[in-house]
């Protein structure tokens, strides 16, 4: 792929050798359970009301638009952590910036709320609204279903990903539809679309750095250096390596670590300058996503059940893809969330 344009998404290497398996993922909602890991929970007292929320089919900011229509206030004073996939059965809290008097009268109750995609399953005030990565991570319980290929090898896989996890990239609905949001991002970098809507311009930058990112970890797969540690890394709080999320301002690994990433820039010099003057700063992820708790049990022929935790910014699919290959009813296409973050 050059600098030019970023009309299709690469296919970017796996850690492991395949499993040769294949299954269906998400054919009923409740095959992909997700739980939030809050980073706190309300304390009982303060301006904000905290919400408890199981949805079923409905995505995370249809159920905040929902939630500023029944309290009475507008979109930007509900608040939440992260995204949410549509097609799933996830619980997450929700926050709604509602203080007591000020012309809004009592508490509303808003467990009596009704919906059939949605129920609030308690709620509770707190001193601060929520804001996205306010979480630890997320709990995942995940059916896969009309499974083939061999038990033994994806015995092995399974292994293999509980004990030295997995590439931690950024999953392909980052990218948008048949990863859309990079081009558009380039372009917008590039100056040849001008891009009013600062949510858009938001989910481009996002796509474009995530995209640098990927590349930078498919290289180091690439070149056998998977679950090595390069001269020059700089390593996350759990003594892994890292790799950039470009800005502004000089990359922090030296050596042969600090070669290889700018080497990746030189490729896509027009994504990395144009974020250096978006504003963007240097900051660090980890190369390496690590399942915690990680189980799985076979019910059935023809069916896994996997259950592990990631922290938050890790993507279930980049698990799931070390694994085996996944297929996803049609309706799935256009996802947007399924990574949950």
């Amino acid at each position: 792929m050059t600098d030019a344009q970023y009309t299709t998404l690469p296919q970017w290497p796996n850690a492991y050798p395949a499993s040769g398996a294949s299954a269906t993922l998400k054919r009923l909602n409740e095959d992909f359970i997700v739980t939030e890991l809050p980073l706190q929970l309300p304390s009982g007292e303060g301006e904000h009301i905290w919400l408890d929320i199981e949805k079923n089919g409905a995505n995370t900011a249809f159920v905040a638009q929902q939630l500023a229509e029944a309290a009475g206030v507008q979109e930007r004073d509900v608040g939440y952590a992260g995204l949410k996939d549509r097609y799933a059965i996830t619980r997450q809290w929700f926050s709604i910036y509602l203080p007591i008097g000020k012309g809004k009268g009592e508490t509303p109750d808003l467990t009596q709320l009704q919906h059939p995609e949605f129920k609030v399953l308690g709620q509770s005030r707190h001193v601060k609204k929520l804001r996205p990565g306010d979480l630890q991570g997320n709990r995942f319980r995940i059916v896969l279903r009309d499974l083939t290929g061999d038990r033994e090898a994806l015995e092995t896989s399974l292994k293999a990903v509980a004990s030295h996890g997995v590439p931690n990239y950024f999953g392909a609905q980052r990218f948008g539809f048949e990863g859309g949001n990079v081009e558009q991002g380039r372009a917008m970098l590039a100056r040849e679309i001008r891009v009013r809507n600062p949510k858009k311009k938001g989910i481009y930058l996002s796509a474009v750095r995530s995209f640098v990112f990927n590349e930078v970890l498919a290289l180091r797969i690439q070149q056998g250096l998977w679950g090595k540690t390069l001269p020059g890394d700089v390593m996350d709080e759990a003594g892994g390596p890292t790799g950039p999320l470009w800005g502004r301002g000089r990359v922090s690994t030296t050596d042969q670590a600090q070669a290889l990433e700018m080497g990746v820039a030189e490729r896509h010099a027009t994504l990395c300058d144009g974020m250096e003057h978006a504003g963007l700063d240097q900051a660090r992820r980890a190369l390496v996503a690590r399942p915690v708790d990680m189980s799985w049990e076979w019910p059935q022929a023809g069916q896994l059940v996997l259950t592990f935790s990631l922290p938050a910014g890790n993507y279930a699919t980049s698990v799931l893809d070390e694994i085996l290959r996944t297929t996803e009813p049609e309706r799935h296409t256009e996802n947007e969330s399924a990574a949950v973050e």
